[in-house]
């Protein structure tokens, strides 16, 4: 019998709209849309990339809370509010993904609110960031 994790925050959108930030099914993690406000203060930086290292914060808080940590990310998916902001934004990503090298998309759609300048979503696998490891490249 599969176990199923629902976790929540305690945003007033999870409760709204009626979804968990995270939802784990046995060793696969979900981890919603991710904007960069506080949780404490429910702020959110004006500056890009403090606002790109609180998303990453808010993550990692969500997948420790199953056991799990960003090098279990197999895959991520981007969403930057200005495409002018893509390269700074990527920069950012790669130092905070350096190693872990997961499957990505990065788009740039109109997000929720004008504040949020960037979102991430994440998928995980619990232990995926010490299982065997092969590193393959195309010609």
């Amino acid at each position: 019998m599969a176990k199923i994790i629902k976790l929540k925050t305690g945003s007033k959108f999870e409760e709204s709209a009626s979804y968990s930030r995270l939802v784990a099914v046995d060793n696969w993690i979900y981890v919603s849309n991710t904007a960069g406000r506080n949780p404490v203060s429910k702020e959110i930086p004006d500056d890009l990339l403090q606002q790109t290292q609180q998303v990453f914060d808010n993550i990692e808080a969500a997948l420790a809370s199953v056991e799990a940590c960003l090098g279990d990310v197999v895959m991520s998916r981007v969403f930057i509010q200005n495409p002018a902001d893509t390269m700074a934004v990527m920069n950012f990503i790669g130092t905070k993904f350096k190693g872990i090298d997961p499957a990505t998309t990065v788009t740039s759609p109109p997000l929720g609110s004008s504040e949020y300048k960037v979102e991430l979503e994440v998928t995980a696998y619990r232990g995926a960031a010490t299982a065997e490891l092969e590193k393959r490249q195309l010609s």
